[in-house]
């Protein structure tokens, strides 16, 4: 039995009954389904200290990510139900005839400005401009290396929706997005376009983009089901319950794009362990996963390739199929294939450089 076939049970948010079954505020800030143990200053110290007195050796590629160029007049040609990873969190889909984009970051840097932060390993393998027009782009949080500002500037004229969680919208509006082309959700809110249903599900982590604006919007993951496949998108998130609610509600799911990467002992409940990763793709029911959240950015202090690595390890022991194409590799969604371990390429290996800057991501 396809994924397709297990009927979708999205229930309306008042009548669901566990306890992520709704997103909620206090005052002006969004909360998460439990309460988080938020780090104090001593803790925060400690975090700076060990970026700053860290071995940095291998937090970034030695050399150049190996990056399959992409054309339009191909990504016109392609099969529906094809996925293209451009980085990071950022993967093109073409489904239901039309192209969908997640948290698309085409910028070198991953920050408000362009001469600091966390720089790109690599280039995406298409241009913002060569991009074929978009039925819609698919928005998990604020975060920097999730929403780019310059990038939704060039997308907003191409691109017919702009699908976010609550608050999130406003900020685009707020950009030159015309709020026609802006559909807000809160979770297990949908919106159905072209015969797709898009539902915004719950995700563990926290949102804003500077000092004064934190968890004023919503963060989210999204479960997309087609008549003829079910995908489910992470954003960013630690491990909880809700992967499993998620799969029990609209699982099981074809192909999970799980984030597998920027953690730390430190920060555990934000971002999730490769371990968590795994369950949470077991918890969805999920057949094929492809981790996500790696690759591009230097944002923790594991080496650049270990996500890689021991992804590719639990999911060998545990008989999990997993698939790691390089970036602008196309995949099949219903038939993922496995990919190479092109991160072991010696060209890649690592180098001291580093960025300080994702100390801030981590607060």
């Amino acid at each position: 039995m396809s994924a397709s076939d297990i009927p979708a049970q999205i229930a309306p948010s008042a009548s669901a009954t566990s306890d992520v079954s709704q997103s909620r505020r206090h005052g002006k800030r969004f909360l998460n389904s439990r309460v988080l143990t938020q780090p104090s200053l001593l803790q925060n110290l400690r975090i700076a200290w060990r970026f700053l007195t860290k071995d940095t050796a291998h937090t970034i590629p030695g050399g150049s990510i190996p990056v399959r160029e992409l054309s339009q007049s191909e990504l016109l040609q392609a099969p529906d139900n094809t996925l293209y990873r451009l980085g990071h969190s950022t993967l093109l889909m073409k489904i239901g005839g039309g192209f969908w984009l997640t948290d698309p970051v085409f910028s070198e840097r991953a920050s408000p400005f362009s001469w600091l932060g966390p720089q790109r390993f690599h280039q995406p393998p298409i241009s913002l401009q060569d991009l074929p027009p978009l039925r819609g782009v698919i928005l998990s949080h604020d975060h920097y290396d999730h929403l780019d500002y310059a990038t939704i500037l060039q997308l907003k004229d191409k691109t017919a929706f702009f699908l976010t969680p609550t608050g999130v919208g406003q900020r685009l509006i707020r950009w030159g997005v015309a709020p026609s082309q802006v559909r807000e959700h809160a979770w297990w809110d949908s919106s159905d376009i072209d015969g797709i249903r898009f539902v915004a599900t719950p995700a563990q982590h926290f949102s804003g983009r500077s000092v004064h604006d934190r968890d004023q919007t919503l963060w989210a993951s999204w479960s997309i089901i087609s008549p003829e496949l079910r995908i489910f998108f992470s954003g960013d998130s630690g491990y909880f319950s809700g992967f499993k609610e998620i799969g029990d509600k609209l699982g099981p799911f074809d192909l999970s794009l799980i984030e597998t990467g920027a953690y730390d002992p430190m920060w555990p409940d934000i971002h999730m362990q490769p371990e968590q990763s795994l369950q949470a793709h077991l918890d969805l029911r999920a057949r094929t996963m492809l981790p996500i959240h790696n690759g591009t950015f230097d944002l923790a202090m594991h080496h650049w390739y270990e996500p890689f690595e021991r992804i590719t390890q639990l999911a060998a022991r545990q008989g999990v199929r997993l698939s790691t194409p390089q970036m602008g590799e196309a995949v099949d969604i219903a038939e993922p294939q496995q990919g190479r371990r092109w991160w072991l390429f010696p060209s890649t290996r690592g180098s001291n450089r580093r960025s300080f800057w994702c100390l801030a991501c981590h607060e």
